[in-house]
């Protein structure tokens, strides 16, 4: 590696660092601002606590938020400074070219991408998990109860289903129950109870006022009774499905949560799709940004620096809103989340190879 790429990645991951340091701080500090009177409403939480468990997430979570706004200020303002130096005009004039120039900004984006992938796929999962819990409990008026789930229809497997009225994950116990098997379109079995009781210990249900009944020619019958104790294939946890959670789960286990739900027929599962896809298409956003910020930054214009930040900024922030705009349309259940979600990436990808080609010349 040469002096000259070792300088500009220097001032790559420096610039970069920088102002994640200038904006998280002030971001923290507007926070806590707006915050200070929900913590001083709980007596038991401690300093301790609200650091470990909301503050240290709430950073992780904010940082990968601002990441590519960062990387593309941090490489534009370096750059234009290269420019208003004739720092660039003194490497063109060596004959190095504007593609061998990209070089160093290229092995820069590519630290970046894998600090992405490793924060979206591992880290922030769990950190959005601890933040939700501790929000959830002590800074919503209303929280949410997510242990007890209502109206619940779930696939068991091709030709079996259940369904309830509601079930207590706290408590394990559920009301208003029915299992139905079906060979074809024909209902073979059903099984319904007034209650439903899930025991840990023998990982068995145990049902209250029970009612069975077998169709067909030959085994009609019809079973019922005060209590019954069987296995069904399902846990608990299985009947809890939140969209939120999606952004709860490390990669692995999502991608495992996706399988079997698709495979128990649950219903839209788009919004699980487009956060997975997300977490790669953000990790290669970092080379399309690099490639926008360093071909606006090289050209030098009058004005100075303060026209391409100027444009440069309000480039990534049409960016940042039109990737909230794809994640809630490709949720949706007719979309294809893989299309939406990666069409910010080819669109200013095409604007990245455009500029490319104008700041060559």
């Amino acid at each position: 590696m040469r002096i000259l790429d070792k300088y500009i990645l220097k001032k790559y991951l420096s610039t970069f660092f920088f102002i994640l340091l200038i904006l998280i701080p002030v971001i923290v500090v507007i926070d806590t601002g707006e915050k200070i009177d929900k913590f001083l409403r709980h007596p038991d939480l401690t300093v301790g606590i609200i650091l470990t468990d909301y503050f240290v997430n709430f950073i992780i979570n904010i940082g990968n938020m601002i990441l590519p706004l960062a990387l593309f200020v941090s490489v534009l303002m370096f750059t234009s400074k290269l420019s208003g130096n004739t720092e660039i005009i003194a490497m063109n004039s060596a004959r190095i070219s504007f593609t061998r120039f990209l070089k160093p900004y290229f092995i820069g984006a590519t630290i970046v991408a894998i600090l992405i992938l490793g924060l979206n796929h591992f880290i922030v999962p769990n950190s959005n998990r601890i933040y939700e819990e501790f929000y959830n409990t002590y800074l919503k008026s209303r929280p949410i109860d997510y242990n007890h789930i209502t109206n619940i229809n779930l696939q068991l497997s091709d030709n079996e289903y259940i369904y309830m009225r509601s079930f207590d994950l706290k408590r394990n116990t559920g009301v208003n129950f029915s299992y139905e098997v079906y060979e074809g379109n024909l209902l073979k079995e059903k099984f319904t109870a007034d209650r439903i009781v899930f025991k840990p210990k023998d990982t068995i249900y145990r049902l209250t006022n029970f009612y069975k009944r077998k169709v067909g020619v030959l085994n009609d019958g019809i079973e019922y009774g005060r209590r019954m104790d069987t296995i069904f294939n399902f846990m608990p946890k299985d009947l809890l499905y939140i969209d939120a959670f999606a952004k709860e789960m490390q990669t692995p286990k999502l991608l495992d949560y996706i399988k079997i739900s698709k495979a128990r027929g649950r219903g839209n599962l788009n919004v699980y799709y487009v956060e997975l896809y997300k977490r790669t298409s953000l990790a290669v956003a970092a080379y399309i940004l690099t490639l926008i910020a360093v071909s606006l930054g090289a050209v030098k214009r009058r004005g100075g620096i303060g026209i391409n930040l100027a444009v440069g900024v309000t480039i990534v922030f049409v960016y940042v809103f039109l990737l909230r705009i794809v994640e809630v349309v490709g949720g949706a259940p007719d979309s294809n989340p893989l299309f939406m979600v990666w069409m910010p990436n080819v669109l200013f990808g095409i604007l990245a190879i455009y500029l490319y080609q104008k700041a060559k010349k």
